[in-house]
């Protein structure tokens, strides 16, 4: 399921985390993103806000994923020392929010590597 697509997004989370390294707040890395993925012409909106509802009424509170790719995919972006549970759950509410199926969780906190993952519900 939106495999090419992913590939695609993980490449340009691969060329910033290459050039960039770990160490840069998270709106660093949300720029150098926006920048490559323009770069590489793939289709993202950046923080849109998400209206959330509760038996058809719309509630005050919003959500604000990092970015929405290919118009299926929510990426949400970090930059901590690792991914934690709370950092999944939080792509889990975006995509049960959205009705979207496929999300990424990329953080670029981590100094030996990049870290990833990828959440299909």
């Amino acid at each position: 399921m939106l495999k090419q697509e992913g590939y695609d997004l993980m490449g340009a989370a691969f060329e910033v985390y290459n050039e960039k390294g770990h160490g840069f707040l998270e709106d660093v890395y949300q720029e150098c993103l926006e920048i490559e993925l323009e770069m590489r012409q793939i289709p993202f909106e950046s923080q849109c806000e998400l209206k959330l509802f509760y038996k058809e009424r719309q509630l005050r509170k919003k959500y604000v994923p990092d970015f929405f790719v290919f118009d299926e995919i929510i990426m949400e972006i970090k930059a901590v020392k690792k991914i934690l549970p709370e950092h999944e759950a939080q792509l889990m509410n975006y995509l049960k929010a959205t009705k979207k199926r496929v999300g990424y969780l990329i953080n670029f906190g981590n100094s030996s590597e990049l870290e990833w993952k990828r959440i299909i519900i």
